[in-house]
């Protein structure tokens, strides 16, 4: 049945991008995600299509179905990048003769914001974690190193021992790409960490891995979920009513040092990012909050 086959064809890829590519669990699972959607859709057609006889107008269908439903626009960006891989793929290994996504344009990216705290925003969520008590001290933690580094929170769970170089104010750290970054950090954020690794972290129950550095009750690492939901929970208890997110912090990190002086080069290498045409959207933040300032500050505005 061509519903089997979709399980075999998406398994063959799924080993492919990971085992040839090299590719990270996390760009793994967001392809699978996609693709699961995908084979979903035709699998609900009538007749269930062969992957050989899929076309454009098939493909055109389900993108208009995602539209249709809501779906971004740079969520469908990615759902046809994703495509368009698996596509090349299947073309390769012979199981199709001709590319049905060749003529398959996405929508263009649309322009897009991220939401930014401002550093009264950022005082308040600092100050929620109870540091009393041995979690409120690893929490206030996270959100000094988070804030002070700009890291993502894939690169904040995976963080080791190892990583830290605090007599030297640095940590490194593994982003995108198995790219390599060192990274400056703070006063304040080295003063939270020393203090997590001394006085809590031992104290976290039985230790599951040694050179993790933010574990659970239970002695395990985090996982990006779990300070998802956990920023989540002190960004409702700060009272702040915007929509964020782990990535807000590395936002907000970038924005604010851009606001107070950085050079754009130097933030594109504390954030990791290969482009810096990535990194230009942190001008168009800043932009705003000149233009915020200006609008307030000048008599004739």
């Amino acid at each position: 049945m061509a519903q089997d086959m979709y399980d075999e064809y998406l398994q063959s890829y799924l080993n492919y991008v990971v085992v040839e590519r090299g590719l990270s669990l996390n760009t793994r699972t967001s392809y699978q995600q996609d693709l699961n959607r995908f084979f979903k859709f035709l699998r609900h057609q009538s007749p269930v299509p062969k992957i050989e006889t899929i076309d454009r107008l098939l493909i055109m269908t389900y993108l208009n179905e995602l539209s249709n439903e809501g779906k971004a626009r740079n969520s469908i960006i990615r759902m046809v990048s994703s495509m368009r891989k698996l596509f090349q793929y299947a073309l390769r290994q012979k199981w199709l003769m001709a590319d049905p996504m060749a003529q398959v344009h996405p929508p263009k990216k649309a322009a897009y914001l991220p939401a930014v705290l401002t550093l009264e925003e950022v005082e308040r969520l600092l100050a929620v974690p109870d540091v009393t008590t041995n979690l409120g001290i690893r929490n206030r933690t996270i959100l000094e190193v988070m804030y002070a580094t700009g890291l993502r929170v894939s690169e904040l769970v995976n963080l080791k021992l190892d990583n830290l170089h605090l007599d030297l104010g640095l940590i490194q750290t593994v982003g995108k790409g198995d790219k390599e970054r060192i990274i400056p950090i703070g006063d304040l954020a080295a003063y939270w960490l020393k203090k997590y690794l001394k006085e809590v972290r031992p104290m976290l129950g039985q230790v599951q891995d040694e050179s993790i550095i933010f574990l659970n009750g239970h002695g395990h690492g985090l996982t990006r979920q779990g300070v998802w939901k956990l920023i989540k929970a002190w960004v409702s208890a700060a009272g702040i009513t915007k929509d964020v997110s782990p990535h807000t912090l590395r936002h907000s990190f970038a924005t604010h040092i851009l606001e107070n002086g950085a050079d754009l080069r130097i933030v594109q290498e504390l954030l990791g990012h290969s482009d810096i045409s990535t990194t230009q959207i942190y001008t168009h933040v800043s932009d705003k909050h000149l233009r915020e300032v200006y609008e307030k500050s000048h008599p004739r505005a």
